[in-house]
């Protein structure tokens, strides 16, 4: 039996490009890394996807090509989350079961599973230490397995599978019960799965967790991704909320927005508008921000039929542009807006471990979702337009704002999407996504990928890394303090005398550009990482050069995203294999430009060498 081509026909009918992305997948997975099988080892992939892009569809594909190949016994394990691994269930039904012959088990069906027959059959499975257990015992008493290869796909496996205890030098629980699950039969093909594998590809080779193989599969072309939301050049949409008085006045100008998106899909016949509120891990902070909407949407209520409503609410009509249905007249949205207050037609829906509110409730109608860490991986939100997020960490973390965020996916329109974010938060997710599509870049070369992050933010949770074996050089492309302390300004400027404005980069000893950087102090900025960056490559080479540049008299406003002029920018890019130190003498005695201390000050800018921007294992 064909079994990856009668799936495929059943996604032609519907989407003929995901077809062929799934196809392709398939065929190459199974050419280049499954065909290859010893069926006598255990191998670990991962496969690669963007976030929310589609993964369920790619990896039912493999599964299906995997059988071909001779693999009959497969376990789909999801997160621990009763929902999510009954979604899971009837859709692997539905797709594989009803459609292609598949036997599919659910955690409460062990004879069906031993009554397979010479069917290939598939468990999904909830990571969950009760259910791994029981799964445990009862596989080691199936005859079948023992001598007969066995696939695991792993949802989310960044998630929850990897050991948190490798620095004690011991084994968490769930852990143990998977590697158990493995070595069950003589042979296995462990498919990691997720859009955020800086853990997995930070693995060490020893964990037995690092992958062998990666594939990225890239997401259809109605897909707003990373690349669309958080580019160098702030977008349209993205509404900076640092300068707003208190969060009743942010509150207002989000339901604003939100109404007139929901006017757009309600009158071109969508069912549900959703508005993702991400202010907190915190629920004392979910119940006080909704506090503010409730007091924000009274007054909105309440004042619909003044002149001042009636200006926001042109303001923003005139700032959509929807991609997917027909621009409605003003004075339609208008109406419609008004039907939904009048009626009282939204919903505040808040979502964490203390509410008895339910994602249900959130497939239909006009919704502000508030919530925190149950906004994570697997929950989905259709019509999802409007975003809110404010959370914040001293240490964050690049996987998990990256799929925290929810804001990716294939049902959103460009034109009406809206993001309310603090300006620090939004050059964190562009830092992240430049890390995202460097690591792209890299599997696809078939290169192994390094991780790159400034500052204090980290690729994952630490307590999953081997910290013996880690070496952490904090990197990335132009990285500048926010508000550098010059020990001294006078000093530095004795420093670089013989540097003039005008002239190219000159090579200097990185000797140099570490004495350089020794001058200066800066919160949220590691200076001392980025010396230890350079001191390692002279460890090598007792000679080794960098890059300095040096820029007098510049008005840079405190703050500002980007401090390079376009032209030092693409001076610095030049020297793709070198440090690159280029120093800003900033007017700050200027009371236009903000800063702080109202004092001239050196900035610095490091331009790191693109072969050493990496957390490395």
């Amino acid at each position: 039996m064909e079994y990856l081509n009668t799936y495929l026909d059943n996604i032609k009918t519907k989407n003929l490009a995901q077809a062929n992305s799934i196809k392709n997948t398939a065929e190459t997975i199974g050419k280049e890394y499954l065909s290859k099988f010893d069926f006598c080892s255990h191998k670990m992939g991962l496969l690669f996807g963007n976030v929310q892009s589609g993964k369920t569809g790619q990896v039912f594909g493999v599964v299906c090509k995997a059988v071909e190949l001779g693999f009959q016994f497969f376990i789909l394990l999801t997160t621990d989350n009763v929902a999510l691994q009954k979604q899971t269930y009837e859709r692997t039904e539905r797709d594989l079961e009803q459609q292609n012959g598949f036997v599919v088990c659910s955690e409460e069906d062990e004879q069906k599973f031993r009554s397979h027959g010479v069917k290939p059959v598939i468990i999904v499975l909830k990571k969950n230490s009760k259910i791994l257990k029981e799964w445990t015992n009862k596989l080691k008493n199936i005859d079948d397995l023992k001598g007969n290869p066995l696939f695991i796909i792993d949802d989310e496996a960044d998630a929850a599978s990897l050991n948190t205890k490798v620095n004690k030098n011991e084994i968490s629980t769930i852990n143990k019960y998977l590697r158990e699950i493995k070595d069950l039969s003589t042979s296995s093909i462990y498919l990691q799965m997720t859009g955020t594998p800086q853990s997995l590809l930070l693995q060490s080779e020893i964990s037995g967790w690092k992958p062998m193989f990666t594939y990225y599969f890239k997401p259809g072309k109605e897909y707003l991704g990373g690349d669309f939301f958080f580019k160098e050049k702030t977008p349209n949409f993205v509404r900076f909320i640092d300068d707003e008085r208190d969060g009743e006045s942010i509150a207002y100008k989000v339901i604003i927005r939100h109404l007139v998106a929901s006017a757009q899909l309600f009158l071109s016949g969508a069912k549900v508008s959703n508005c993702l509120v991400h202010p907190s891990s915190r629920q004392d902070i979910h119940q006080q921000v909704r506090r503010e909407f409730e007091k924000a949407l009274s007054k909105v209520t309440f004042n619909h039929n003044e002149k001042d409503f009636v200006e926001d609410l042109k303001k923003e009509y005139d700032s959509i542009s929807p991609n997917k249905s027909q621009k409605a007249d003003f004075v339609d949205i208008k109406e419609k807006v008004f039907e939904m207050l009048e009626n009282h037609n939204y919903k505040i829906v808040v979502l964490n471990s203390s509410s008895s509110d339910e994602p249900e409730e959130c497939k239909k109608g006009c919704n502000f979702v508030i919530g925190g860490n149950s906004l994570g991986r697997g929950v989905t939100f259709d019509k999802l337009n409007t975003f809110y997020y404010t959370r914040s960490s001293k240490t964050p973390q690049a996987d998990t704002m990256w799929q925290q965020s929810r804001i990716f996916g294939y049902d959103r329109d460009a034109g009406l999407v809206s993001l309310f974010i603090p300006e620090n938060l939004y050059n964190l997710f562009v830092q992240i996504n430049d890390t995202n599509d460097a690591i792209i870049k890299q599997v696809e070369e078939g290169r192994q990928p390094s991780i790159s992050y400034a500052g204090n933010l980290r690729p994952t949770r630490m307590t999953v890394l081997d910290k013996s074996l880690l070496n952490i050089l904090v990197g990335g492309s132009n990285y500048f303090p926010a508000n550098p302390i010059n020990n001294t300004y006078d000093q530095i400027t004795k420093m670089v005398v013989r540097f003039k404005d005008d002239e190219e980069p000159a090579s200097v000893p990185l000797k140099l550009l570490i004495e350089i950087l020794g001058h200066f102090k800066a919160d949220n900025f590691d200076i001392a990482g980025y010396q230890a960056m350079m001191q390692t490559e002279l460890n090598k080479d007792p000679l080794a050069k960098g890059m300095l540049m040096v820029r007098r008299n510049r008005n840079i406003t405190f703050g500002k995203r980007a401090l390079l002029s376009p032209n030092d920018w693409k001076t610095t890019n030049a020297y793709a294999n070198s440090f690159v130190l280029m120093l800003y003498q900033v007017n700050g005695h200027d009371p236009k430009l903000k800063w702080p201390k109202h004092e001239d000050l050196w900035v610095p800018n490091i331009k790191l060498p693109g072969v050493k921007n990496f957390y490395i294992i």
